[in-house]
């Protein structure tokens, strides 16, 4: 495909995503099916720049005065993927397949657009009515929160010790470029791509599918590393999902001691059980959605809650989800934190501890969240997050990097690197 046929469809996709509400990879998937003359790179291409104009939708729209599919893919190349208006004209020009040329409108548009006179919700590309709780949350640095959450991903790995150890992964996908993480000490990163590039498929490597790493970002990898799990405690992950987290408590541990595993979403949990048996895991222990856990209460060294949140530290991996989320669905997300706060409180043993996470960003998910819960909860206290840190071994460049309040610590692109994520370490008063 030339250059203008690969706009064209990424305008179709993004017009289809539009206009029936579905996720990227989704409409992604069946534009690919149904123009089977596309190649990989082709489709990888469209993908990069769909995802791109969902990143930069909200600067893209101000810079070409509209937010049409079409102004969005175009001023998304000519100024994010630094094209040009007329570099865009050129390579669109005697492509059938490709968009309607640029108008002497669109073109002066794109010329003279200076980002430094929009909007700040338009330079950070947030929605405009999640500006206040960014300001609670960064200050006067929240405009470049924003943009720093508008950029690409890394893809981070964590190496899983019971089968192998940095050296072996490091030499096994030495040909992409992957170095240590900063911060967590069993982590890989392959750089984020620019532009038409896209990050290799290592699920694809002989050394994912022996188990011995698994695709975990940064910041979650120092989520489960907080939890300070040691061989042979007895650890209740309660929000486990498809089990990132699991698998990390389960290394850590050294296969020694027991990780429960469970969460309310059974359709979530199902990934769990693929995923412990490649990790060579026998410690953990996973409990159906909904079952009876009452022979945990007040037995656990340590109760984790990766709660369901806003997602909006992920927002690089999924730009869509910025547009779509409401102030009522901030509303049930809070309710249903403050709910599974309370029930984990009830599983920690006297002494033990209780480690509260969010992928999001936003003071009313995070540290609201742990003030609130604790008011209400006399025999727990919080851990001071340098001290949490040091318990857990992580380097201590994280607590000089990282936002670090009396709650917890918050993650960023923008400070540390990594996803969005907020973790706040309690202890249960003996």
């Amino acid at each position: 495909m030339k250059f203008g046929g690969r706009l064209q469809a990424a305008i179709e996709v993004l017009a289809d995503i539009e206009a029936h509400h579905r996720p990227p990879g989704e409409a992604l998937r069946d534009w690919g099916v149904s123009h089977r003359f596309a190649g990989s790179g082709d489709r990888s291409v469209i993908g990069n720049i769909v995802y791109d104009a969902l990143r930069w939708r909200a600067s893209s729209a101000w810079t070409f005065g509209d937010d049409s599919p079409r102004g969005l893919v175009l001023a998304t190349m000519a100024g994010r993927w630094a094209v040009g208006a007329r570099g865009l004209g050129e390579r669109m020009a005697g492509d059938p397949h490709g968009p309607q040329p640029l108008t002497d409108d669109e073109i002066a548009r794109i010329d003279s657009a200076n980002l430094a006179e929009a909007s700040d919700h338009v330079r950070a590309n947030i929605p405009a009515w999640l500006a206040p709780h960014f300001d609670r949350a960064f200050g006067k640095d929240w405009v470049a929160e924003g943009e720093a959450l508008a950029l690409r991903p890394p893809l981070d790995m964590r190496v899983n010790g019971l089968k192998a150890d940095m050296t072996k992964v490091s030499k096994a996908l030495e040909r992409f470029g992957a170095t240590a993480t900063l911060f967590a000490p069993d982590g890989l990163r392959i750089a984020p791509t620019e532009t038409e590039e896209r990050h290799p498929n290592v699920q694809v490597e002989a050394a994912f599918r022996k188990g011995w790493f698994e695709i975990q970002d940064e910041s979650s990898q120092v989520a489960a590393h907080m939890v300070a799990a040691k061989p042979g405690e007895q650890v209740l992950d309660l929000c486990a999902g498809a089990g990132g987290k699991t698998l990390a408590l389960a290394a850590h541990m050294e296969n020694k001691g027991q990780v429960h595993a469970t969460d309310r979403n059974r359709s979530r949990l199902a990934a769990i059980f693929d995923r412990l048996k490649r990790a060579g895991t026998r410690n953990v222990q996973v409990h159906d959605a909904g079952a009876d856990l009452t022979g945990l209460v007040s037995r656990m060294d340590a109760v984790l809650v990766d709660a369901p949140c806003t997602g909006t530290g992920a927002w690089r991996r999924r730009p869509d989800a910025k547009w779509r989320l409401t102030e009522r669905a901030l509303g049930e997300r809070i309710a249903e934190q403050t709910a599974l706060l309370a029930e984990a409180a009830g599983y920690v043993r006297p002494g033990g501890r209780l480690i509260y996470a969010t992928c999001s960003l936003l003071p009313d998910e995070n540290r609201e969240r742990v003030a609130a819960f604790l008011a209400g909860a006399a025999d727990f206290a919080t851990v001071p997050p340098v001290a949490a840190l040091s318990a857990a071994g992580l380097a201590p460049a994280l607590a000089e990097t990282a936002l670090v309040e009396d709650s917890g610590i918050t993650l960023s692109p923008r400070r540390t690197g990594t996803d969005g994520f907020f973790i706040a370490a309690m202890t249960r008063r003996q």
